[in-house]
């Protein structure tokens, strides 16, 4: 068996593969809740309902979305250039750190101020995580997989020590927490009283303004040609080790929003389970998207519904959420086996 390129890739092609990856993965989701006793029907439309049954649901999903657009973004973009970032997690706590860092009273500055110094700090803060990896991958070729998947558990130690000591909370009774961040570095609320907050929107402008940046600048068009074949972007002219600098900086500090819409929008102050894991499923979220910054987004909110929707199906149907993780992991599996099929043919001899 061999894979051969296709040359007559059609739009009906390239949409019945993921499509039928879709299909597959609602089997496989199925069958499981078959086994484990249940309707498969009843429990696809309890995940569903739990999903999107309500206003609360609906906002709930778009709550969990969020972060995992900021992650997806990053992985989209530094695995467009073949960065193969696996830190997103580490860069989110970055950023999340040097959200609490500066504000919780060190600036004493009105919100039209500080929401932007702050917004300015967390990318900073993944940005340069992300840049130490990049780095000695070009100067020492060092592989960045484990330069980057090591630094999540380093960066976790780091903040359990701060929140064991300098940025503890006095007045949390003892738990591992940072004090909340002032009122003016809170993001506010896009509905009161409930959790969505602006985040969601910064999430949405920022896919926006990746997408534009993909397709409608040079650093894009570089990005791509040296994602495609780093060689040949060197024999042409452009600088690979700048290009892959600049994809380092712009993906670590996607990351790093994600800590800062975390911590300003929604939890108000650090803790260790501040990430539900964003940073890995935002791995996932990317790669269902075919690493399209707009496909981000729709991708984000399926992988949010899914686990919003499982804990709620678990409930009412009394199968355990786990079926969430189950039909996430086969829909990454089945998307890049379509992605594969429909840009290969596989020839037999």
């Amino acid at each position: 068996m061999r894979l051969e390129p296709r040359t007559d890739a059609t739009l009906a092609t390239t949409l019945a593969y993921p499509a039928a990856a879709f299909v597959l993965t609602l089997l496989v989701a199925a069958f499981l809740a078959l086994i484990a006793g249940a309707n498969p029907f009843a429990v696809l439309f309890q995940v569903l309902k739990g999903a999107a049954g309500s206003q609360f649901a609906l906002l709930e999903t778009l709550t969990r979305a969020t972060p995992l657009i900021f992650t997806g973004l990053s992985i989209a973009v530094a695995f467009r250039a073949k960065l193969w970032n696996i830190g997103a997690e580490a860069q989110l706590y970055a950023g999340a750190v040097a959200t609490v860092l500066l504000g919780t009273g060190l600036l004493p500055l009105p919100a039209p101020l500080l929401i932007p110094l702050l917004m300015l700090a967390a990318v900073l803060g993944g940005a340069l995580l992300l840049l130490g990896p990049a780095a000695l991958k070009i100067r020492l070729g060092v592989d960045e997989v484990v330069t980057t998947l090591l630094l999540n558990f380093v960066i976790l130690l780091v903040v359990s020590y701060l929140l064991e000591g300098p940025l503890k909370d006095p007045m949390g009774m003892g738990w591992p927490q940072s004090k909340r961040v002032i009122a003016d570095a809170q993001l506010p609320r896009l509905i009161q009283g409930k959790r969505l907050h602006f985040g969601f929107v910064l999430a949405l402008a920022s896919a926006v303004a990746v997408w534009l940046i993909m397709t409608r600048t040079t650093l894009g068009y570089a990005m791509r040609a040296v994602g495609a074949n780093p060689q040949a972007a060197r024999f042409s002219g452009i600088p690979v080790n700048r290009v892959l600098v600049w994809t380092a900086l712009l993906a670590g500090g996607l990351a790093g929003l994600a800590g800062f819409s975390e911590v300003a929008g929604l939890k108000g102050n650090l803790t260790l389970d501040l990430s539900s894991n964003y940073g890995m499923s935002g791995i996932v979220v990317a790669m269902l998207a075919m690493l399209h910054p707009l496909g981000v987004v729709v991708s984000a909110v399926f992988v949010a519904g899914v686990f919003v929707g499982a804990d709620a199906m678990s409930r009412a149907a009394g199968v355990p959420s786990y079926i969430a993780d189950v039909m996430v992991a086969t829909a990454l599996l089945t998307m890049v086996t379509a992605i594969m099929l429909s840009r290969h043919r596989v020839r037999w001899r």
